[in-house]
């Protein structure tokens, strides 16, 4: 489901995008100018919100082995899950950020037709990290329920160990 919620949110992008129409390499060098700092604002704050929730993972986990009911695997991978795409997230953010930091705008020996399909990518890969960060929260959202039920509710869940509920019920 959370990689379905990145999906659609990288689509209606991608669609609103594609709405705008073909354009110009003159007008899209213009577009490049004044939406340059915007997108390096985003890959800023995806590059913080990544790191940030690569850092509380490690919390999530202290939690997880920390509480009375032993959980299953399927927790553990569901944490993986999250850290392997937000790892994703953060590189691509970081590469993305460097590479719009190059003054391409500023060049001479670039042929302005070129602009339109650096235009066209800068917002493909805009919109692929926003939905790559849908994809990491939605996750990480499931998660957090999910801990949330088990150990400050202490409620039944799927993801308990077999072997704790029973040891349960024999006491």
């Amino acid at each position: 489901m959370s990689l379905l919620g990145g999906v659609i949110t990288f689509c209606f992008l991608a669609v609103a995008i594609f709405i705008l129409g073909d354009i110009s390499g003159y007008e899209a060098k213009k577009l490049i100018e004044s939406s340059l700092s915007g997108i390096n604002m985003l890959c800023n704050t995806i590059i913080l919100a990544s790191a940030t929730i690569l850092a509380l993972l490690l919390t999530l986990l202290g939690i997880s082995t920390s509480s009375k009911s032993k959980l299953k695997a399927a927790h553990y991978k569901q944490v993986l899950s999250i850290a392997k795409f937000d790892t994703i997230v953060f590189i691509s953010s970081l590469v993305l950020f460097q590479l719009f930091n190059i003054p391409i705008t500023e060049s001479q020996n670039l042929p302005t037709h070129w602009f339109k399909y650096v235009y066209w990518i800068t917002l493909i890969c805009s919109s692929f990290m926003s939905g790559m960060m849908v994809t990491v929260i939605l996750l990480l959202y499931t998660t957090v329920t999910n801990i949330i039920t088990i150990v400050g509710l202490g409620k039944d869940h799927y993801l308990i160990s077999e072997d704790d509920i029973e040891e349960e019920e024999n006491e």
